[in-house]
């Protein structure tokens, strides 16, 4: 039954390749994106499940939280198990659950057809880079040059070839900000409506990332640099009424409860004192969250160094670290062109990628932890320098892309 979950799950990915592509595209990206997802399969068989690098560890345990679902469902019968049934669900809901769908249908464990899941959902991030990457002004060379990038990026390689939440995040993340731009250059209520629902989804993978989302996203309502029209006005009105719902209507919850503590935990020395214990810690000056934090900066940024001591999982990581550091210097002239041609979108972004890092520096204290949590950070960037490569492949002028890659294809 595994393996027909791994044939569904190709067919899934060649409908959302060739639905949300134009064909000539489609026909481009499909081989690419299947040959990222068989990769993901043989990285899950060969070195993720096989002991070859001792890495993870959470994506054994919502194997378990998936497990613990299916016998719930056995004893009575289908529903949405709650935070309140199980605590331990609080901000991972979405992917337990999807898990326990796949192990179900199973009849038992089934890692791979889990993983499987998770590979299509790292491919349709993908697309999304794409699409978005467009819709910033990259031509099809660029944007195509980045949907390869993203699906053969180490570090996201490596945390969407298991069960691990990673994907899950980075996926809604990157696919809440397109619709976020996507509002700005051209209001659709439509779009409020599928925004709505990859916000709820967010909630249930890693809950604060909602708030972290909100600011960009009522910045693409407000337009920033014009004034309100009506339909914009109301928009932001429901979006801050569905903000104070959420806030007021369901404190106290057990999911809103982990939400709030999340940071504070993460922050918290005894966490990161903990965090800091293993092979690839760091330990800084001051036992305040926010002491050193021009460091931490660095650290969440840039590292692991290429001088770094470390398991082997850390060395493999310098191969991500320097890929990122070509995608950041590109993101930074990328922004600059931005900064005089589309103020306001590049402002929408600034508004995740400048909160994300200093909330993920004041948790640092371990490499491999970083590594994980910035890959949305790392991916918006990315977007920069697809706008930058556009430049340099029209000789140093910017393309005259669409000003919207439109959401029919959703």
């Amino acid at each position: 039954m595994e393996y027909i979950v791994v044939a569904v799950a190709v067919v899934a990915l060649a409908v959302i390749v060739h639905a949300s592509l134009e064909g000539a595209v489609a026909r481009r990206a499909f081989p690419v994106l299947l040959l990222a997802f068989a990769a993901r399969l043989l990285v899950h068989v060969f070195v993720t499940r096989s002991g070859v690098i001792h890495y993870g560890g959470d994506n054994r345990v919502y194997e378990i939280w998936a497990t613990e679902i299916v016998a719930s469902w056995k004893s009575a019968g289908f529903h949405v198990v709650t935070a309140e049934e199980n605590p331990a669900l609080a901000g991972v809901a979405l992917p337990c659950h999807l898990f326990a769908v796949v192990i179900y249908l199973c009849g038992g464990p089934a890692p791979l057809a889990c993983t499987a899941v998770v590979a299509v959902v790292a491919c349709a991030l993908c697309v999304v880079m794409y699409r978005f990457a467009r819709l910033l002004g990259a031509d099809e060379r660029a944007a195509f040059l980045l949907l390869v990038v993203t699906a053969f990026l180490p570090s996201f390689l490596l945390h969407t070839s298991d069960t691990y939440k990673d994907g899950f995040n980075a996926f809604l993340v990157v696919a809440s900000l397109y619709l976020g731009v996507s509002m700005a250059r051209r209001f659709e209520v439509r779009k409020v409506l599928i925004l709505g629902c990859l916000l709820w989804a967010l909630w249930n993978v890693r809950s604060y990332m909602v708030f972290m989302c909100l600011v960009p996203l009522a910045v693409s309502l407000l337009g920033v640099d014009r004034g309100f029209s009506p339909r914009r006005l109301l928009a932001f009105g429901a979006l801050l009424a569905g903000a104070a719902f959420i806030y007021y209507g369901v404190i106290g919850t057990a999911a809103v409860e982990a939400m709030m503590d999340q940071l504070d935990t993460g922050q918290s020395e005894a966490v990161r004192q903990a965090n800091g214990d293993g092979g690839s810690g760091v330990s800084f000056d001051g036992g305040s969250a926010w002491s050193s934090l021009g460091l931490k900066l660095l650290y969440t940024v840039f590292s692991p160094f290429p001088w770094a001591q470390g398991s082997l999982a850390l060395q493999l990581g310098k191969i991500d670290a320097l890929v990122s550091y070509f995608l950041l210097f590109a993101a930074v002239r990328g922004a600059r062109f931005l900064w005089r041609t589309d103020r306001r979108v590049l402002l929408i972004l600034l508004f995740f990628l400048v909160p994300g890092v200093i909330v993920y520096s004041t948790t640092m204290a371990n490499v491999g932890l970083i590594f994980r949590q910035r890959m949305p950070i790392v991916m918006v960037a990315s977007l920069l320098a697809a706008v930058r490569w556009t430049r340099n492949s029209r000789g140093g002028q910017q393309s005259n892309a669409p000003a919207e890659i439109e959401l029919n294809r959703i």
